[in-house]
């Protein structure tokens, strides 16, 4: 099974590079999906968050109201590594059926945290999505409609930019038009299709 891990800090245009892997037939495996399914209404681990923060963290249809959960895990770094030791163990079995499952010629990884936690163990190359800070927060700030100071904390909680580039095998600079990003891409394609048939 040869997986690249395509990672890159908010705002660096990640998704738009997976969703060209995607459309070039390639099976993407995504960390974030993988971290709402964990917490979907009736499994244990929303009960589990709803019993530390209390039913304020649910919204009426009883699903999590992951915006409240955010404010909570950003705002106090023992909470947040309460909710990760929660979470992380459950997201990594998500995500492993997921690539066990894949049939294209590689699979793709995608994952803010690939580096972080420990989902890079499971890559054979990681593909960094990269893009200067200024533009990660004129991105998010316009497409989350969150303001510049939550999206500062969250770059900020994010591991660096220089730390990330530090566990490249491949870097796209992302500070081009979406063509630009698709073409290299494409480029990169050919060599992961590439690497997966003779690995």
């Amino acid at each position: 099974m040869y997986v690249v891990g395509v990672t890159g800090g908010i705002g660096s245009g990640k998704s738009a590079a997976t969703d060209h892997f995607e459309t070039l037939g390639i099976k993407v495996v995504d960390a974030d999906v993988a971290s709402r399914t964990v917490v979907e209404a009736g499994k244990p681990a929303l009960k589990a968050i709803a019993q530390r923060f209390g039913d304020s963290i649910l919204l009426a249809d009883g699903t999590l109201n992951r915006a409240a959960l955010r404010q909570k895990v950003f705002s106090d770094s023992a909470e947040r590594v309460w909710l990760e030791q929660l979470t992380h163990p459950l997201i990594r079995e998500e995500i492993i059926a997921g690539l066990e499952s894949a049939t294209s010629a590689y699979t793709v990884l995608s994952s803010p945290l690939l580096i972080e936690s420990t989902q890079a163990s499971l890559c054979s190359r990681i593909l960094v999505i990269d893009a200067t800070e200024a533009l990660q927060l004129s991105r998010t700030v316009t497409r989350d409609n969150n303001s510049e100071s939550q999206v500062k904390s969250i770059i900020a909680a994010q591991i660096s930019r220089e730390e990330r580039l530090k566990h490249a095998d491949d870097v796209i600079l992302n500070d081009q038009s979406l063509g630009t990003l698709q073409g290299e891409v494409e480029r990169l394609h050919l060599q992961y299709a590439a690497l997966a048939s003779s690995a």
